[in-house]
């Protein structure tokens, strides 16, 4: 079955004889799913897709509320030959308008609760159809995939087809679309999988979004490599996940999610039976790492990745998990250590750029031919822009990132984006983003501004004027005012200066 498609044979492979087996235990609506139900649904929504006119290689773009007919959703379009293209459901209308307007889906769906507004955005945008898919798990597109036909032949999709679209956000404001392949997305789900030894006894519990590398390509995608199971949570609720461990066996998360189950009563007792703890999408603090172990015996697994790569390295399932470290280079990936100005390798231990090639590298950035040849060399290595060095023993260390990225709460947020918002607000000379280390999220986000001589300008003010024009992770979480910004002899801004100067603002 799925023989023609290639991510679509390797996500059904697993279940096949087993069709019966648990797939996904719904917390919403506590209904449990079937592999075979599942993919009849997905079957039938693929139907659904092509009878709204999707062809192979069309994009299929969703901003929904984290639910089965998402995931379904997900896997149809990979079926239908499309390409899917999530979006973060805390993006804004006026974000929306940019995805929609450079991708150019064929089909947009979206929250009902959204539908009217949205619907005038999509229109503008050129796209053909507006579905959507609520909380509930309903909406016109489950309705559509309840009245479809059951049985689809999916389309022939090749390894190098592109199965999916991710955007990453630029350091000039402009999102950037990551093209991934059916060979990128398969390939790293199953060197995962071999990996940290998924098997079908296993049960994730599953509570991060699906808009994102981490919940979808990993976490979905080797449940259904594995023909495992996951307890499905449409968000993470740390009571909810720890009555939910006597019976699991795996959990995924961001370091957020480790600090707030620190915080819950009975973490010891509740981890007995679970065999393994992974976490990424942001750096887990050295201290998280020690407490999780004194607490429940168990060294969190962290590996390091990244949209345009999906995983590129892992501490070791077997062997030391060292904390402040993301381990080793997966099977079949590459990881070398370059020098920013030439490109040139540089000796073991020095700190560098890191570079990372393999199967999983992504195809490129959509519709920006010039940026890709930036970031992707013609030998295949990507280019990161992250700051790292390998030790003597061959664990990756990420010491730093190139472009002032900042990850808070395992998501990418990239400073001159906020600047360009701050900036055109009244009263406003100029401002400087940068994040700062913060207990839960990893890093949080904090504006430093200058505002004009003589305007009264507070930090409620600003926060009123940016918050419909930015998704709500991306909004500062504390704003400060100054005289000048630091600037060094070439009229260049210095953010280090003002990492250091509010280092300590969230402890």
């Amino acid at each position: 079955m799925y023989h023609a498609n290639h991510l679509a044979e390797k996500l059904r492979a697993a279940s096949l004889g087993a069709e019966n087996s648990l797939f996904l235990h719904n917390h919403q609506t506590g209904e449990e799913v079937s592999y075979k139900a599942f993919f009849a649904n997905a079957e039938r929504m693929a139907q659904a897709l092509v009878d709204a006119g999707v062809k192979p290689g069309d994009r299929v773009a969703v901003q929904a509320p984290k639910t089965q007919a998402m995931l379904e959703l997900y896997v149809a379009t990979v079926l239908a030959g499309g390409v899917f293209l999530p979006l973060n459901t805390a993006y804004t209308a006026s974000e929306i308008t940019y995805f929609l307007t450079d991708a150019k889906p064929w089909i947009f769906v979206c929250d009902p609760k959204c539908e009217d507004e949205l619907s005038t955005v999509a229109k503008d945008a050129g796209v053909a159809q507006v579905l959507t898919i609520g909380a509930d798990e309903g909406g016109s597109l489950p309705e559509r995939r309840d009245a479809a036909a059951p049985g689809f032949t999916p389309a022939p999709r090749g390894p190098d087809d592109l199965a999916a679209i991710l955007y990453t956000s630029g350091t000039t404001g402009r999102s950037k679309g990551a093209m991934l392949t059916h060979r990128a997305l398969a390939s790293n789900a199953q060197t995962l999988k071999d990996s940290w030894h998924f098997s079908a006894d296993d049960v994730l519990i599953h509570a991060l979004p699906i808009f994102h590398t981490h919940g979808l390509f990993v976490a979905t995608n080797i449940t259904l490599l594995a023909g495992s199971s996951c307890i499905f949570m449409s968000k993470f609720d740390a009571d909810d996940i720890l009555g939910y461990m006597p019976d699991a066996t795996v959990l995924m998360g961001v370091p957020t999610f480790y600090v707030r189950l620190l915080e819950t009563e009975g973490l010891g007792k509740a981890s007995v039976n679970m065999r393994l703890f992974v976490s990424g999408s942001a750096p887990l603090l050295a201290e998280t790492h020690d407490h999780w172990r004194d607490v429940t015996g168990h060294a969190i697994l962290e590996r390091y990745g990244m949209t345009e790569t999906n995983m590129n390295t892992s501490n070791p399932y077997d062997g030391d998990r060292r904390a402040g470290t993301v381990g080793f280079p997966l099977p079949g990936v590459e990881v070398i250590v370059t020098d920013p100005a030439t490109g040139a390798p540089l000796p073991q231990g020095e700190i560098g750029v890191l570079e990372v090639r393999g199967p999983n590298v992504f195809a490129g950035y959509w519709k920006m031919p010039d940026k890709t040849a930036e970031e992707l060399r013609d030998n295949g290595f990507f280019i990161t822009g992250d700051l790292g060095r390998i030790d003597t023993d061959g664990y990756v260390h990420i010491v730093g990132r190139g472009k002032d990225l900042i990850i808070s709460g395992g998501y990418n947020i990239y400073p001159k984006e906020i600047e360009l918002v701050i900036d055109d607000l009244p009263g406003v000379v100029e401002s400087a983003v940068i994040g700062v280390p913060h207990k839960d999220f990893g890093e949080a986000v904090l504006a430093v501004i200058v505002a004009q001589d003589g305007v009264e300008i507070s930090a409620k003010d600003v926060s009123n004027m940016i918050k419909d024009n930015l998704a709500r992770f991306k909004q500062p979480k504390r704003i400060e005012f100054v005289q000048a910004l630091p600037r060094n002899a070439m009229g260049k801004v210095q953010k280090n200066v003002l990492r250091e100067a509010y280092d300590g603002v969230f402890q």
